[in-house]
């Protein structure tokens, strides 16, 4: 078997992976908030449904499911994720989550822990997580914010989890990329989301699709023989 591993590593550094070379794909679900729902715009132009139209151009096996909740906390994802994972069974879930317990002033240990039991019960059912981090505005203290951001790079790293350290990076701080209230990005800004999601995505797709394809060759290659 390690053997045949080499062999296909082997392979894929001859030859330029293409996302579209499985022919079975990947399902990626996001649990998110407002800001992964495509709050206040028209149907179909979040940064989600620019991922699921992304995926399609590279294989169109890819699935996407979306079942962020407007408001959503870390909790709220927390008492979710274990249902949404036996409906759905992907195979990677991104997580998007705890703005709004920012927001809120909820205990940094709170969402910390939350966003911990998220991760491992993905872990459970066999998806990869994807943590995408949040940060809070400057008004609520140097000290509060550092913290804050910390919880995610904390995870990431005890995890070893792929991390977009901001989901916002590069226009949060200007205006014009909001809606009027100033807190959720309007349609001009989901591109660049995407643009922060997919570097980090796209080699967590080639693993795993390097991964199945060992195993299915592996598998074909090993009928088992009943006696």
């Amino acid at each position: 078997m390690k053997k045949f591993l080499l062999i296909v590593l082997c392979l894929f550094a001859i030859f330029p992976f293409n996302l579209a070379w499985s022919g079975t794909g990947l399902m990626v679900m996001v649990l998110g908030d407002s800001l992964s729902t495509g709050y206040g715009l028209p149907p179909e132009t979040g940064w989600v449904s620019l991922l699921k139209q992304q995926l399609k151009t590279q294989s169109p096996d890819h699935e996407v499911v979306n079942i962020s909740i407007s408001g959503e906390i870390t909790l709220g994802g927390r008492n979710r994720i274990e249902q949404a994972l036996n409906t759905h069974q992907p195979d990677i879930v991104i997580v998007a989550l705890g703005g709004n317990d920012g927001l809120q002033g909820k205990s940094i240990r709170s969402i910390y822990d939350n966003l911990e039991a998220i991760i491992l019960t993905c872990k459970q059912y066999n998806a990869a997580p994807l943590l995408a981090g949040m940060q809070l505005p400057p008004n609520y203290g140097i000290t509060h914010t550092r913290k804050f951001r910390e919880i995610y790079l904390r995870l990431a790293r005890h995890y070893q989890l792929p991390l977009v350290p901001f989901l916002l990076e590069g226009f949060g701080d200007q205006r014009e990329y909001f809606l009027a209230d100033g807190i959720h990005p309007n349609a001009k800004a989901q591109q660049k989301i995407l643009e922060n999601v997919w570097p980090v995505l796209t080699p967590l797709l080639e693993s795993l699709q390097i991964e199945r394809a060992a195993t299915e060759t592996s598998a074909e290659a090993d009928p088992v023989t009943i006696q």
